[in-house]
């Protein structure tokens, strides 16, 4: 696929991790300014912290030449829900960087859609019970999901669940080539097929990918 430009090179790659840098700093910069509307301590506003995680495509190294980016914000407990999608949005859009600048509040997953830099983000919300987010905040441990709202448990499925699979397999066989997917026009989406591959590579865990192809339709055509 390489001959056909179908994967981004070395600068590429580095512009998105740039992007995403920028991105958390302001983040960072909004829970600190909301915190001090809200009264917070001074000492409490330098612990108080963020941070944005990708999923997706992009979080497991198989995203294509132009692909978006999946990210959640997480935010601790005294930033709401209300404040992403009225102070924050606000906040970008006052960043000549970011272009058709949208929000889907009633989405079953509520997100917020731009353009930074010419890199496509799709951003959720998750909204932690906890006074701070630490740089080093590990989503998949259970507790964090303890108690939250729905649909910050939503937003956290796609970083906590789809993209750290846990495969008796060589990690470099399973990740996915994009083909004909997307659950929008009928197909299964990226989840879907990712799964079955991940099925399919339990039960053969040291085959190549020549032969988890074969045996992937040979399951599934008959499963």
């Amino acid at each position: 696929l390489k001959p056909f430009g179908v994967f981004e090179d070395q600068e590429e790659l580095i512009h998105r991790l740039v992007v995403l840098d920028k991105l958390n700093k302001l983040v960072k910069e909004w829970i600190v300014e909301l915190g001090e509307s809200k009264n917070l301590s001074p000492s409490d506003l330098e612990e108080v912290g963020g941070k944005i995680f990708t999923f997706g495509s992009y979080r497991l190294g198989v995203h294509t030449k132009g692909a978006d980016i999946d990210a959640v914000c997480v935010a601790p407990e005294h930033v709401e829900r209300s404040d992403f999608f009225k102070s924050f949005f606000v906040k970008l859009k006052h960043e000549n960087q970011i272009k058709n600048l949208r929000a889907v509040e009633d989405a079953y997953v509520p997100v917020v859609k731009f353009e930074f830099d010419g890199i496509e983000i799709d951003l959720v919300f998750a909204r932690l019970l906890m006074p701070t987010v630490s740089a080093n905040l590990d989503l998949r441990v259970d507790s964090c999901l303890r108690n939250l709202d729905i649909r910050c448990i939503r937003s956290l499925n796609g970083k906590t669940h789809f993209t750290q699979p846990k495969l008796q397999t060589n990690y470099n066989v399973f990740v996915p080539e994009r083909g004909i997917y997307s659950n929008v026009l009928g197909f299964l989406g990226g989840v879907s097929w990712a799964i079955l591959v991940a099925r399919t590579c339990q039960l053969y865990p040291n085959a190549l990918a020549s032969v988890l192809i074969n045996k992937f339709f040979m399951i599934f055509s008959k499963w």
